[in-house]
């Protein structure tokens, strides 16, 4: 077995090889998190949340600042057009990077201060979704501030509106997102528990199931945080020791070591085929067999 990698099943191998390496491209920062891949500018974005900084990072400009104060940033994604989506813990917000002004887009549910969204992503109907758990309230990471909200949900924020939806309002700690390829399942970090839960999603965004898709628990560092699937439905989500594979039925494929604990990841480069990955204070990257997209492809 590589020391990079724990393969359980033979499918793991159809997905990374066994003789890819993993590259650190940078390191040294205070924690990262958010990474997002700009395929109209070939540039990565990603957070260091305790330095208030979006950096971007490409291979012909290297790394660069993209916004500072970023008012403690935490989960990046991008709209159809390519505008820069954040979730800013500082500000309690969702907000939108629009040419040369930033916008924010939602900071209350029911007339209460969200909590401090953590990760988003758009869907193909430009409804964006969102968690909001209580990591960004603590001093350092955005706080200190006091608590409004009663829960720690999931939320989707239809397009043109100022106030969300509460999707689900029973986890402990609400994390990562993801939906699959035909926008039918919406998947879910609950942090604290160790778990991925899986939403079915009918007409309109009724939600028609919820349930366990998979258990994390681990002796390594590492829970489950970011999230993202491939182009054939397979779930890259972080977990002890690095990241954990599974396939669209939830057996595990196998898992990436990686020697920080990693925080999110995101696909990119030109082809979609590198795994970025972000982990404590630094950033890597892995080049894979298989590829990824965005959710509002």
């Amino acid at each position: 077995m590589s020391p990079l990698f724990e393969i359980v099943s033979p499918d793991f191998t159809k997905l990374i090889s066994p003789q890819a390496t993993l590259e650190k491209i940078h390191g040294g920062f205070g924690l990262t998190e958010g990474p997002v891949w700009d395929p109209s500018r070939n540039c990565l974005y990603f957070v260091d949340i305790p330095a208030s900084t979006i950096y971007q990072f490409s291979e012909k400009k290297g790394l660069s600042i993209f916004r500072q104060p970023s008012h403690f940033a935490n989960g990046l994604t991008l709209t159809k057009n390519f505008e820069l989506i954040a979730c800013e813990h500082q500000r309690r917000a969702i907000s939108i990077q629009r040419k040369d002004h930033v916008e924010i887009l939602c900071d209350h549910y029911h007339g209460k201060k969200l909590n401090s969204p953590n990760d988003v992503i758009q869907a193909r109907d430009g409804s964006i979704l969102f968690s909001d758990p209580i990591y960004g309230l603590r001093e350092g990471l955005g706080g200190p501030a006091i608590r409004e909200q009663p829960i720690q949900g999931v939320f989707r924020l239809p397009p043109g509106e100022k106030e969300p939806i509460l999707v689900c309002g029973d986890f402990e700690r609400p994390n990562g997102l993801a939906l699959n390829q035909d926008k039918s399942r919406l998947f879910v970090d609950d942090t604290v528990r160790q778990q991925i839960r899986v939403f079915e999603i009918g007409k309109d965004w009724q939600i028609t199931s919820d349930s366990v898709f998979a258990d994390l628990h681990g002796e390594l560092p590492g829970r489950p945080d970011g999230m993202k699937i491939d182009n054939p439905g397979n779930i890259f989500c972080s977990g002890s020791g690095g990241i954990w594979i599974f396939n669209a039925s939830g057996n595990l494929l196998g898992k990436i070591f990686i020697p920080e604990k990693v925080s999110n990841l995101t696909w990119g480069d030109e082809d979609h085929r590198s795994l970025y990955i972000t982990a404590s204070t630094s950033l890597y990257r892995l080049r894979c067999l298989t590829s990824g997209k965005f959710p509002s492809d």
